[in-house]
């Protein structure tokens, strides 16, 4: 099968390159240009792929490995080929162990990383491992859709992990040039006091671009299919609707809420969406939804194991995942259909499930339902991804009053 033309231009603008990032857009076929360009490079011993084990030995039967992925096309052309989870190399001393010593002995290695803003903190132990490792390997990639999704911090370690050369400067040398930012002190009861820094803006970023061109290609997608949404409300119980509004009261009545801290709000949200999460009319519009298209040919995000187990018990033909493992790397073209059972308040987790399906190789287009209750929280949560902002950013800018006539 031809190459498709990004796919060509991805792979004419690093072919002169031993080291180099792939940000191509969900779905432009990452996969297919890493096999190419892997498999230029003569007389490889090893490839090491490194990737969140969800797409390494995924849990789902119906759902492939990137093993099985690369193998369509054509395989990676060398004596040995290694694929293991970036959760691995952080938590497992003895597989990290293992495989510095096979790359220490090896003569020529690819390491490629799948879903690089895994290693975007610089003081996770992941990340240092595989700084660690990528000194002793000559050939590198590292494959994201979106390399920022954070603040252009997120940056720095990627481009540290091809080679420190590319930055030449630490991390605060690097926050320094191309970023704005501020300290907020806030104080309670006059004797303490919480500090926290924010990042109000960015400059020098054509000295950035200068930087970092030449290692980095980027690609959109751009598919002859369709996009369809669909929100449909559903009402939750009274004894839901009850327990909501006392944990909304017990909440906002905290003291320690009025330090703000994303901790304490998110625990709030959490109960509070957590006790309507299996809410009998959400079920219905599933159900409904079915009777239109087929349960088989569909993904459902969820966010509780609680509502996990329940639409695994009633829809058993669909594929149900979860936000934070299931949205990121999958190759699902196989499941036009997507139902958003729960809200999430990371857009990024929203904006990458959306690509699961919509992608290189899909010829229909791509339907999706999003379920919103009607209680304060869902449409907050609702506006706050159409925003592209999450909790974080909303905290800034609304106070515990607020947050009272909100939810």
């Amino acid at each position: 099968m031809r190459l498709l033309p990004q796919q060509e231009k991805a792979l004419a603008h690093r072919s002169d390159w031993k080291v180099g990032a792939l940000f191509m857009k969900m779905g432009t076929g990452k996969t297919r240009v890493t096999v190419e360009l892997v498999n230029q490079v003569e007389d490889l011993d090893l490839v090491v792929y490194v990737a969140p084990l969800r797409i390494i030995q995924p849990k789902e039967p119906n759902i492939p490995k990137i093993s099985d992925e690369v193998q369509k096309w054509g395989g990676f052309k060398a004596k040995e080929v290694i694929y293991i989870g970036v959760e691995t190399i952080g938590q497992s001393d003895r597989q990290f162990l293992q495989l510095f010593k096979k790359i220490s002995t090896t003569w020529k290695t690819f390491l490629v990383v799948d879903e690089s803003i895994k290693i975007k903190n610089i003081g996770a132990k992941r990340t240092q491992r595989l700084l660690q490792l990528s000194e002793m390997v000559e050939f590198k990639l590292i494959l994201n859709g979106e390399p920022v999704t954070r603040d252009l911090l997120d940056l720095y370690p990627q481009m540290n992990f091809l080679d420190p050369r590319i930055l030449r400067m630490s991390l605060p040398e690097f926050k320094n040039t191309f970023c704005r930012y501020t300290t907020v002190t806030k104080r309670f009861g006059g004797y303490k006091e919480y500090s926290k820094e924010f990042i109000t803006g960015y400059e020098n970023i054509d000295y950035l671009y200068s930087l970092i061109g030449q290692y980095v290609f980027e690609s959109d997608l751009d598919l002859q299919i369709q996009q369809i949404y669909e929100d449909v409300s559903y009402s939750i119980s009274d004894e839901d609707k009850q327990e909501y509004y006392r944990l909304k009261t017990e909440y906002l009545d905290d003291e320690k809420l009025m330090m703000m801290n994303n901790n304490i709000f998110l625990e709030l949200t959490q109960k509070m969406q957590h006790g309507y999460c299996c809410s009998e009319e959400k079920f219905e519009a599933v159900k409904e939804w079915f009777g239109k298209y087929p349960e088989e040919k569909s993904i459902i995000f969820v966010k509780y194991i609680r509502s996990m187990e329940e639409c695994k018990r009633r829809f058993p033909k669909a594929t149900v995942l979860n936000y934070k493992t299931g949205s990121y790397g999958l190759n699902l073209q196989h499941l036009p259909y997507t139902v958003y059972f729960d809200k999430t308040w990371d857009y990024g987790d929203v904006a990458q499930s959306k690509h699961r399906n919509y992608r290189v190789g899909q010829e229909q287009d791509c339907r999706y339902l999003s379920l919103t209750g009607d209680v304060g929280l869902e449409t907050l949560i609702s506006e706050n991804n159409k925003k592209k902002i999450g909790v974080s950013e909303y905290l800034k800018k609304i106070s515990r009053e607020q947050l009272r006539k909100v939810l």
